[in-house]
This record gives C-alpha cells, sequence and structure tokens, in this order.
C-alpha cells in the first residue's frame, strides 16, 4: 500500500514520504476544522438550519479537499470560506431580503462561471499575468494575515477605538496558554521536531482542557439533518437580472482568495517553476470550482483554497496525499463534530502565528531596489491583512504595478492580460466605491 501511494502521489520525487504527508494532513485540518463549527453559525444568521449546514460543511470541505488530492494532486485543502459566508448572510439574504434558498443557487452559478472559465483557459492565463515577484508578496502578505488572526485568536491583541489595535490581556487564561504553545512548538522546530506543530496543538488543546480554557458541550449528530438543506438551492430566481450583481462577487472573491491562496501555498512549497508557472493549475482551479458547486448543492455557502493549508505544508506536505488525509478527515468530522469542538482558538492560534513567519520568508526574493516591483510588493503586504482581504491587497498591488510600469515607460512589454486583469481590479473598485 505504501508502495503504491508513493507512485501515484509522487512522493519520492517530492522529498516526502507517507507518514510525513499523513503528520501534514492531520495539521492542516487540525488548524481549519473551526470552520465545522463557526460557517453555522454565520449561516444560521441567514436562516439555514444549523445542523444541515454542519454537514454540508463537512462534506464540501471533504469533496473539495480530497478531489484536489487525488486529482490535482497537490497539498491544498478546500472549505467554506469565510467573509463570503460573511456576504452571504448580512449583504445578500438579510442585507438584501434574498431567500437563502436563491442565495445557495447564486453561489452554484457562480461556481459553474468559474468552471467555464477554467475549462477555456481564462482562469489560467489570469493567473499566468500576474508578475512572479508579487508571489512572493502574496506568500508573505498571507502570512502576515494568518499571524494577525493567530495574535488575535491568542488574545496577544485586540481591538481599539484609538489605535485600531492594541495589546491585549496578557494575564488571561487563554493567552498565557497561547504563548507557552508559541514557545514550545518554536522550540521543537529549532530542535528540528517535524511533528512539533501537531505535537504543539494537541498539548496546548491538553492544558486547556486541565486549566478549563476549552470549553466543550458533549452532543451527537443526525446525519438526517443533511436533509434540511441538500438540493434546497433555486438556480432559476438566482438566474434573474437582479441578482447578477450577486453572482459577480462570489465569483470575483472567490477567485482572487483562492488566486491568492494557491499562489502563497505553492510558493511555500516549492511548486512553481522557473517560469514562474505552477503545474497542473488548471486542475486545481476545476477542483476549486466544483467544490463552490458541491457545496451550494448541500447547502453552504462558496467553498474555497484555505490559506491554512501552509501549516501543513509548513510541516512537510508536499503532495496531493495531505489533502486527502484533510479530506477524509473532514468525512470523519461528521459524526465526531462535537468532539472537534473541544479544541479551542488559542490552541491553534500559535500554529498559525509561527507559519506567517515561516511564509514571510519569501520576502527575500523579491528586488527591494527596484522601486517599481518593492512599492506593489509593499502594498500588498500591508493591505492583505489591514483590510483583512487577500482579494483586497492582490488588487492593489497588482494595480500599483502595473501603474508604474505605464507610468516609467515598460507598459508595453507588459502582456495584455496583466492590464486586463488590472483593468478588471479598478473596475471592482470602482464598483465597491459606487454601489
Amino acid at each position: 500500500m505504501a508502495g503504491l501511494l508513493e507512485r501515484y502521489f509522487e512522493l519520492r520525487e517530492l522529498g516526502t514520504d507517507v507518514r510525513t504527508e499523513l503528520l501534514a494532513g492531520l495539521t492542516t485540518f487540525l488548524t481549519m476544522s473551526y470552520i465545522v463549527f463557526v460557517n453555522p453559525s454565520i449561516l444560521a444568521d441567514a436562516g439555514l438550519p444549523a445542523a444541515g449546514v454542519t454537514a454540508a460543511t463537512c462534506l464540501a470541505a471533504a469533496a473539495g479537499s480530497l478531489g484536489m488530492g487525488l486529482w490535482a494532486r497537490r497539498p491544498i485543502a478546500l472549505a467554506p470560506g469565510m467573509g463570503i459566508n460573511a456576504y452571504f448572510t448580512y449583504g445578500v439574504v438579510l442585507g438584501m431580503g434574498v431567500p437563502w434558498q436563491t442565495a445557495l443557487g447564486a453561489v452554484f452559478v457562480s461556481g459553474a462561471v468559474f468552471l467555464l472559465l477554467t475549462g477555456v483557459g481564462v482562469r489560467q492565463r489570469l493567473l499566468e499575468a500576474i508578475p512572479p515577484q508579487l508571489y512572493q508578496a502574496t506568500a508573505a502578505g498571507i502570512g502576515l494575515f494568518l499571524a494577525l488572526i493567530g495574535l488575535r485568536n491568542a488574545g496577544l491583541i485586540q481591538a481599539s477605538e484609538a489605535t485600531l489595535v492594541t495589546l491585549g490581556d496578557l494575564g488571561a487564561p487563554a493567552t498565557l496558554l497561547s504563548i507557552g504553545g508559541l514557545l514550545a512548538i518554536a522550540a521543537m522546530l529549532a530542535w528540528g521536531v517535524r511533528a512539533a506543530m501537531l505535537l504543539g496543538i494537541l498539548g496546548a488543546t491538553a492544558a486547556a482542557v486541565g486549566a478549563g480554557v476549552a470549553h466543550w458541550q458533549p452532543g451527537s449528530f443526525d446525519f438526517t439533518a443533511l436533509g434540511e438543506t441538500v438540493f434546497a438551492l433555486d438556480i432559476a430566481d438566482a438566474l434573474e437580472l437582479g441578482l447578477l450583481e450577486i453572482i459577480f462577487v462570489f465569483l470575483f472573491v472567490d477567485f482572487f482568495d483562492s488566486v491568492g491562496t494557491i499562489l502563497a501555498v505553492a510558493t511555500r512549497a516549492g511548486m512553481v517553476d522557473e517560469d514562474g508557472k505552477i503545474p497542473r493549475i488548471g486542475r486545481m482551479l476545476t477542483v476549486d470550482a466544483s467544490a463552490t458547486m458541491v457545496g451550494a448543492l448541500a447547502g453552504t455557502s462558496t467553498t474555497t483554497c484555505y490559506i491554512e493549508s501552509a501549516a501543513g505544508v509548513a510541516v512537510g506536505g508536499r503532495s496531493g496525499l495531505t489533502a486527502v488525509v484533510v479530506g477524509l478527515l473532514f468525512l470523519l468530522a461528521l459524526p465526531l463534530a462535537p468532539l472537534i469542538g473541544l479544541i479551542p482558538a488559542a490552541a491553534t492560534a500559535p500554529a498559525l502565528i509561527l507559519v506567517g513567519s515561516m511564509m514571510a520568508a519569501s520576502l527575500r526574493e523579491i528586488d527591494w531596489d527596484d522601486v517599481s516591483v518593492s512599492v506593489p510588493a509593499f502594498l500588498i503586504l500591508l493591505t492583505i491583512p489591514l483590510t483583512y482581504s487577500i482579494a483586497n491587497g492582490l488588487a492593489i498591488g497588482f494595480l500599483a504595478h502595473d501603474a508604474l510600469q505605464i507610468l516609467t515607460g515598460r507598459g508595453g512589454r507588459v502582456p495584455w492580460m496583466t492590464h486586463g486583469l488590472a483593468a478588471l481590479f479598478l473596475a471592482r473598485f470602482i464598483w465597491l466605491a459606487t454601489g
């Protein structure tokens, strides 16, 4: 069996092995398992049955991750996306009064359009239009984004009206737990312990239970709950002219969030070739689009590539076997969902912070002496975490890069697709400003 897995997933060529891939998959799953509980809580506000959304979340994540692992053979996991689920609930259903069934139909249509654009090569060409050095900035910017989330979950930083963010309560039990976990994982990494992330998360969870920080309410899952959301979508109403704007937003945000995640994880995993291209990118994007459609059919908002995949890559995950493990664990999460709730955010926060620090290493690849490159890269680095959006950061940096190329007389050497993508980003910001 091990030999079959090694051949199919090309483990030897990628410098990994079955044990490492299993460890990477488990680490990725633990860092993103929060979605099993957070997604239903958000979509429940839109009127969707929480139990049904829980099942749909697990199934969409399992289908997307298994597809990515078995077909695209890349270590990137998928699940319903954060941010876009909030737009689904508070922007579309509650803000515009659209029935949740129709909103699910819009999600399905956006996935179908994505699949079409991927099939004709448009998405791949758009991705290739992004200059290689902006890949590095995107990876580092997402690293800061992850670190920001980790610091918040750890309680090390908190919101402030005067300064936006400020130091949190360092005496809080959860914060002390995260600080201890951070130091423990960092020390193990320094000693070369490959399972440092996983051991740190599990150790912090055990400490949280002992200290009473982990709040867990045992329960059971009813498989029939899926019947409340599966095939409940209304595609016909979603195709009405008035909902095209909603479909476009789902389409746009998913595309650039996925692109940013793929760029960051691919860069960290060494999947970018000498020409700055990512092999099998067409398959990766096809899986992403298909997972969105599957998720909508099951009863959840847009499914997308997860940046937490970088946690698995950080411990050595390089092949699709990592994503397969994540997919299988999400299937197991259906009946075990109450148990997963035992892992507190304070236990996974140190892993996010340390993964962020590792991803910042890509900044060394940027030519900081070339202002036409360094300024856009710096803007990406800052705006991804500060706007809390991969899509916004990538858009601002890309627009700055294209404008500087034109202003310095190098616009003619830029591929037309790059200019087209900049125009698309500009149109998005104009639409946001006037919408």
